[in-house]
């Protein structure tokens, strides 16, 4: 696997990562470029929140986002939302998702989080296959309303 280098997005990656969530949800409506940069501000002030993305030979070809949530119980402690986990499908089954996992749930425990969730609406076994070798276990139910109807493919 080549280096990857991760980092956090910025607003000059906009456009690069609004490309790569193609590879997340094919045809999905990206938002405007302004409305999208003050989304980006706005998840930056979560503190420890960021979108994280990772590189190989410039080229961006994974990303997930870390949202931090203060918390009143477990002693105050925080925990980490994980969502947007994307990797270009030219880049797949090469562990650079695994790899920006890590440094996503890396960045949650040095935030102080007792634990980092994810949820996936994915029915293919390899999906659960992939996060469970990140580490992650299948061990709560998950429940959800949503205003914006799921996305059909697996």
């Amino acid at each position: 696997m080549p280096a990857l280098h991760i980092r956090s997005a910025t607003e000059r990656d906009l456009p690069a990562l609004l490309a790569l969530y193609q590879h997340l949800i094919p045809g999905d409506a990206a938002p405007t470029p302004a409305a999208a940069a003050a989304i980006l501000t706005q998840i930056q002030t979560y503190p420890n929140s960021a979108i994280f993305l990772g590189e190989t030979a410039g080229q961006l070809i994974t990303s997930c986002t870390l949202i931090v949530i203060p918390n009143l119980t477990r002693n105050g402690s925080p925990y980490g939302l994980i969502e947007n986990v994307v990797t270009h499908t030219d880049h797949r089954a090469q562990g650079h998702g695994q790899y920006i996992l890590r440094h996503a749930t890396a960045a949650a425990w040095e935030a102080g989080c007792y634990k980092v969730m994810l949820m996936t609406g994915s029915t293919d076994p390899a999906t659960h296959a992939f996060y469970q070798a990140a580490g992650f276990e299948a061990t709560k139910t998950a429940y959800q309303i949503r205003r914006i109807s799921a996305r059909t493919h697996a």
